[in-house]
């Protein structure tokens, strides 16, 4: 039988990630000792009062049914409380927060509920896959933002043509910013407001990693700003910010009608989050700050240690004020993939082409935080013996 793929499945580009799980794969099975720098998925355990809340949830048997398609009301209400504690942020738990399978599914989700063929979606450039991967699915048009060195990684909104935005139905924003590490101040994003305002488009603000801040600095919401309800609404993930990769759970504020459309996909694609793990969640969302810094702390440690271990390898290096992302420009000489090629193949490291996560982002590569200082401290004197 001839089994023909839709055209949305044809004109996706491969996953980066699977791709370099692959090779990635391929050097274990030649008995390479890798040291994964490349996806960004926390090492660090998930608090135990977290796990223990799921324990106990878990055998209630009242949590074994369906749950709330846009989650129980009462995790809303803590994630209220939460925006409200933290950015002084008030939201409607019934109509302004739309409980998540992790981000990354209500971002893949929001572009079928807005986007028709042809219409636009601006994404930054380099971005995290899904942006652009959900547009091309829909039929949407991707415009991408290019995030420079000389623009401090943020898109120049100015340089977006008329025509585009005439006929643009959503931007995506990221900050802080992955892969760059960049953060953003309330000026930027009054701009994209303003834009949005004039050109009748919805933002949608991935704001994953705005618990991975540094130095004391803590980093914004979109949330923040006047008129930011009014056109756009801001993901989150409990992910990064608890080391809960695994368990998918996120949620999204923002716009009350923006959310019922998201909501009306997801009503007919998914069944909800299990309601243990949304208690969970509540436990994740009152933790003491002590716990959140902690995991800052930790990340803080090794971004102090690999970033001068780089400059002192001649590699040209941000230091990040927030995500665990360090963004490394590559060797003269060398492309993104071929300088990742060679730190997989001569030194079993993997870390993550600049260029795969979108055309400006050649020229550099991606290295994650996630694994302890003794391996990033051998990780630099892997990349000194190739005397680059």
């Amino acid at each position: 039988m001839d089994i023909g793929f839709a055209d949305r499945i044809k004109n996706l580009p491969k996953y980066l990630f699977a791709e370099i799980d692959k090779l990635k794969q391929a050097e274990i099975a030649k008995g390479a000792d890798i040291i994964s720098l490349g996806i960004g998925d926390p090492d660090l355990p998930t608090p135990r009062p977290i796990i223990e809340s799921l324990y106990k949830a878990a055998q209630d048997p009242a949590n074994h049914q369906y749950p709330a398609y846009e989650g129980m009301l009462v995790f809303r209400q803590e994630v209220a409380n939460w925006y409200k504690r933290r950015f002084n942020v008030s939201l409607n738990p019934a109509n302004e927060v739309l409980t998540l399978i992790g981000s990354k599914e209500g971002i893949g989700h929001i572009i079928f509920a807005f986007v028709n063929p042809g219409d636009y979606v601006l994404i930054p450039d380099p971005g995290y896959p899904v942006y652009s991967a959900g547009t091309i699915m829909t039929g949407g048009n991707p415009y991408f933002m290019p995030l420079t060195a000389e623009n401090n990684f943020i898109p120049d909104l100015k340089s977006i043509p008329e025509n585009v935005l005439k006929r643009t139905k959503m931007m995506f924003l990221n900050y802080p910013n992955n892969p760059t590490a960049a953060t953003v101040d309330y000026s930027f994003f009054k701009e994209a407001i303003a834009l949005a305002q004039k050109y009748n488009f919805i933002i949608c603000h991935d704001a994953a990693y705005s618990e991975i801040y540094f130095d004391g600095t803590k980093t914004i919401s979109f949330m923040e700003l006047d008129g930011a309800k009014e056109v756009g609404i801001e993901f989150h993930s409990l992910s990064k910010t608890y080391n809960m990769t695994g368990w998918r759970i996120g949620f999204v504020v923002g716009n009350p009608k923006i959310l019922s459309g998201l909501g009306a996909i997801k009503e007919n694609l998914d069944s909800g989050v299990f309601q243990a793990i949304q208690y969970a969640g509540i436990t994740a969302l009152n933790l003491p700050d002590s716990i959140g810094d902690g995991i800052r702390g930790i990340y803080s440690k090794r971004r102090d240690v690999i970033v001068p271990a780089l400059r002192d390898l001649g590699l040209q290096v941000n230091n990040p004020k927030a995500t665990f992302y360090v963004w490394i420009k590559t060797p003269e000489g060398y492309s993104s993939k071929e300088f990742v090629l060679k730190l997989l193949q001569e030194a079993a490291l993997v870390t993550t082409p600049g260029s795969g996560l979108g055309q400006a982002g050649e020229g550099y590569i991606r290295m994650a935080l996630t694994t302890n200082i003794t391996r990033l401290n051998e990780a630099a004197e892997r990349i000194r013996r190739l005397k680059l």
